[in-house]
């Protein structure tokens, strides 16, 4: 029998996140209702985009990079018309134990600090390949990085297909409309990153350009061709656009919808062992970046008590993450804006 729903506050529970923009993010300001706009400007324009990685295995159970990886290496596919191509499998321990990480989670590794650190004994293998991964792809924040790095990603959550990149970033802005565009059997949405060059932590921020492409739901370890396709349909059509770009065509700026990241909800616990007491609702299940209302049910306690949320209206995301338990994470919430970005082309010589 159910009891009757609690509420669960959104300040309680939840652990904040910055949302401001960086110091780093030169292009892009906040601006009113919600927006964020580009620097000023009707047109920029960037060198071309000669060399391209595309990374699989940072988190060695995620199987849809992997094997796209895989399949590249064994076709040597190592030039796509004007585009230098560089595979990369990132994390071969944890790939080779199929487990998402060995010592440390890989993509939490790629802040500065980490980069920089003095290698010991006891230093995480993660720390190690990040350093190395670091020499092979940038390093970081130099003009002797890949031009553009990818990286591959599962989810265990309902996110269909999600970008994610920093909210300066403009050719990942473009590749975000162009797939957007490009690919309409499903939803295409992306997630604004906002850390300063120094603290962003994923590998896609070694090149000088980058953006991870997370697509699910795929359990841990598990190859699913509908999922599989879908990420080489994003890479293909990822290609198609850099080949494009360095070609010299002009792309148009335009408006798009993008997700920024406000705050993280862990599920409930016991206050005194620490362990969960509840699941997510069925009705919050599978529905990642709905619209989240207060009064909506958002986890069912093992002892059948419907828990509320009780926050500003907002959208989860990553609902239900495998990997997340461990960081004490049910969902996050972010709230949707419109980004305006201007018309972009290759720079002349």
């Amino acid at each position: 029998m159910l009891k009757s729903p609690r509420r669960i506050s959104a300040k309680s529970s939840i652990g904040k996140c910055k949302t401001s923009v960086s110091s780093s993010s030169r292009n892009s300001s906040r601006g009113p209702g919600g927006r964020y706009t580009t620097t000023m400007m009707e047109h920029v324009s960037f060198p071309a985009l000669s060399r391209v990685a595309i990374c699989g295995g940072t988190h060695g159970n995620e199987m849809s990079g992997i094997c796209l990886v895989r399949d590249l290496q064994k076709r040597q596919v190592k030039k796509v018309g004007s585009v230098s191509l560089t595979t990369v499998l990132s994390n071969p321990r944890a790939m080779e134990a199929c487990r998402r990480y060995m010592d440390t989670d890989l993509n939490r590794c790629f802040t500065n600090a980490q980069l920089s650190a003095q290698i010991t004994d006891d230093s995480p293998y993660e720390v190690r390949r990040a350093q190395q991964l670091n020499i092979q792809l940038g390093p970081k924040g130099s003009q002797e990085g890949f031009d553009l790095v990818f990286d591959l990603h599962n989810t265990t959550a309902n996110v269909d297909l999600c970008l994610l990149f920093h909210a300066s970033d403009q050719i990942a802005l473009h590749l975000y409309k162009y797939i957007q565009e490009k690919i309409t059997s499903v939803p295409v949405r992306c997630i604004l990153m906002q850390h300063s060059l120094a603290d962003a932590y994923s590998l896609d921020s070694l090149g000088k350009h980058g953006l991870s492409i997370e697509i699910g739901p795929q359990p841990n370890g598990v190859i699913r061709a509908d999922i599989f396709h879908l990420m080489k349909d994003a890479v293909d059509k990822s290609l198609d656009w850099v080949q494009s770009f360095n070609s010299g065509n002009f792309f148009e700026g335009s408006e798009m919808e993008a997700y920024v990241l406000e705050r993280s909800v862990d599920y409930p616990r016991d206050p005194k062992t620490h362990e969960i007491t509840a699941a997510i609702h069925p009705q919050l299940q599978d529905n990642d970046f709905c619209l989240l209302k207060p009064g909506d049910p958002i986890f069912l306690s093992f002892s059948g008590e419907t828990i509320i949320y009780d926050g500003k209206e907002l959208h989860p995301f990553f609902v239900n993450e495998c990997a997340y338990y461990e960081k004490k994470i049910a969902f996050h919430l972010a709230r949707k804006i419109t980004l305006t970005v201007p018309s972009i082309s290759v720079k002349k010589d």
